[in-house]
């Protein structure tokens, strides 16, 4: 027997192609709500003839938090824990088992493991914790785009954690985000202080670039009081030197790559974007030490902002061309190999190895002579 009545909710517009596969993963619950918002296609009359409770709303203007809370309004009273999730997401098998066991009656909130993309044979590649699954009452969500759960309760939050309890990232990659900026703008003009939605919309201006506007507004992030947590103002750093770059002004670029680098020293990604400048610039010394300093890191913090190139086969790529340049000929063989293992089918890098290879073993040949 269930110990605890589950619902999951969702909103959704023109989903029809992930209907069954959302349905096979939710259907563990006790119930499913959704808020259509607007298809033009079967969602809803798929959605219904799987069980799910299915309400039609207009959000006008739209916006995410309104369009959430609205679902959310749709709940049974009698509900005890509630699971946001949307139709792009998939949980594993036996989630549901899993939450019972962890959750007690005085748990606000739910954490649990979410993947975010794969490498290229389907194993998880950055994952991190995620927080959204609550109880039926004192929670809304806030902020018109990137939508975050606040909880209103007079006592204090108790979050348990859920071992074992992983939620799958499939998303549809032909979807537009153009929604996204004008969206972010408003959510920064709602809450001109609130340092994610700052950090949000530079990283934004990025994508489009508009780098003298992300420019701007990742400074204005860096100088918001509760702009703490470094792995974030590492991030923005990042940015702001990416834009300078694209701007062509190496010199600040790299000014701002040594502020990332103190700011997060135990992070990769601060020394894969100083490598990636050196190799700009064929300041091979330089990106030996970049590359050396990131590959001497091999725990990832968990955070949203891992970036994967970091963890991938460029690191070694990049110290395997330095030690070339730097007549390191052992070493960069031996980098190369292990680039050539994490990205066995890349030409470029097999070829690399070919000329390593020729430079190494002339050394060894001569090395030889000399004895």
């Amino acid at each position: 027997m269930n110990k605890y009545k589950i619902c999951v909710y969702a909103i959704c517009k023109n989903e029809e192609q992930f209907v069954d596969r959302w349905m096979d993963a939710v259907g563990e619950a006790d119930m499913v709500v959704v808020t259509d918002t607007g298809s033009t296609d079967n969602t809803v009359e798929k959605l219904r003839l799987r069980g799910a409770v299915v309400y039609t709303e207009t959000i006008n203007p739209w916006r995410f938090d309104t369009a959430r809370n609205t679902a959310m309004n749709h709940i049974p009273e009698d509900v005890d824990i509630c699971v946001p999730n949307d139709m792009d997401e998939v949980f594993e098998t036996g989630w549901r088992e899993k939450l019972e066991a962890a959750w007690q009656p005085v748990n606000t909130r739910a954490a649990y493991l979410f993947t975010w993309n794969y490498n290229a044979d389907g194993t998880p590649n950055k994952q991190f914790v995620m927080e959204k699954i609550h109880r039926r009452h004192d929670f809304h969500w806030v902020h018109p785009v990137h939508e975050i759960l606040v909880y209103t309760g007079e006592s204090t939050e108790s979050i348990v954690w859920v071992p074992g309890m992983v939620l799958n990232h499939r998303p549809d990659l032909s979807k537009p985000r153009s929604q996204y900026l004008p969206l972010l703008e408003l959510s920064a003009k709602e809450n001109p202080q609130d340092d994610r939605t700052a950090f949000w919309l530079g990283r934004e201006y990025m994508f489009y670039g508009f780098y003298d506007k992300c420019i701007s507004e990742l400074k204005r992030h860096l100088s918001l009081p509760s702009a703490k947590w470094n792995e974030e103002r590492c991030a923005s750093m990042r940015f702001i030197a990416k834009c300078f770059q694209n701007k062509g002004d190496l010199k600040e670029a790299r000014v701002w790559l040594y502020q990332a680098i103190a700011e997060c020293p135990h992070t990769r990604e601060p020394y894969l974007h100083m490598a990636r400048l050196g190799y700009l610039q064929n300041d091979w010394p330089l990106v030996h030490l970049m590359t050396e300093k990131a590959l001497a890191i091999t725990e990832k913090t968990g955070s949203y902002l891992l970036e994967t190139d970091a963890w991938g086969y460029e690191l070694y790529d990049l110290a395997a061309i330095c030690c070339y340049q730097l007549k390191l000929y052992e070493k960069a063989h031996n980098y190369e190999v292990m680039a050539i293992k994490l990205e066995p089918n890349d030409i470029r890098l097999k070829r690399n190895l070919e000329l390593i290879d020729m430079k190494y073993n002339v050394k060894v040949e001569t090395a030889h002579e000399q004895v």
